[in-house]
């Protein structure tokens, strides 16, 4: 579905991503890992057409995305979750998820697709007339990956979506994160929860230093000696 090949980004004149080759299959859960600052947001951000590579090629369904803008790639069907979650506060839940469903296809089953989102997170059923500002940071992550989901997308990104939760609601979140994989969702994720992430996920990329270190099935990565050393610290 996605696939990235020799991709080199640079931020002014700092290189952020040097070479990066990396794909996506359908319905796939693949999870990319590393430090903070090693360019996975900045790869995301690529992805989305919010920022251009210097070189190298992102294509999706057999498209190439050069050039194309970030809106037209949400027609496309890829959708972001940015992090820090960047919700609507002064709005409310419900109007949040609306705003997911901006797109004119998405649009037109809007009332199906909050239904869904109802079902997957009944606490924002609950809390639909609430202002978003006033929800807990797990109900904000919930609300933010929801506004997603109303976009319909057929590849769903999402930029460290446990950060700041505590480690019961990370493990509850990416159980969710799993179970949209299962319903066809394909899903590209970056999360700092190294452990639970590569136990859930199908592949995994280890980005360090805008490069790809390490690349292979999410269970083999755990059994990996450099991963247990730097991120789980075994």
């Amino acid at each position: 579905m996605l696939k990235l090949n020799k991709v080199n980004v640079f931020h002014g004149k700092l290189q952020a991503i040097w070479d990066v080759s990396l794909e996506v299959g359908e319905r796939e859960f693949v999870t990319i890992i590393g430090p903070n600052g090693a360019g996975k947001t900045t790869l995301l951000m690529a992805i989305s057409g919010v920022v251009k590579p210097s070189s190298g090629s992102i294509e999706f369904q057999g498209e190439r995305l050069g050039g194309v803008p970030p809106h037209r790639i949400c027609e496309k069907g890829i959708i972001q979750v940015p992090e820090g979650r960047k919700i609507f506060p002064l709005m409310k839940v419900s109007e949040n998820l609306e705003m997911g469903a901006y797109l004119p296809g998405p649009r037109k089953s809007a009332k199906d697709s909050i239904e869904r989102v109802y079902q997957l997170f009944p606490t924002l059923k609950e809390r639909q007339n609430q202002l978003a500002g006033t929800l807990s940071g797990g109900e904000q992550q919930m609300l933010a990956i929801g506004r997603g989901l109303m976009s319909q997308p057929k590849l769903l990104m999402l930029d460290e979506p446990t950060l700041g939760l505590s480690p019961k609601l990370a493990i509850e979140m990416l159980g969710t994160l799993k179970l949209l994989n299962e319903q066809g969702v394909t899903i590209l994720l970056i999360s700092q929860e190294v452990l639970q992430s590569l136990k859930i996920t199908q592949r995994a990329y280890v980005l360090e230093n805008g490069r790809i270190a390490l690349e292979g099935a999410g269970e083999k990565l755990l059994q990996n000696e450099d991963i247990r050393k730097s991120y789980l610290g075994l």
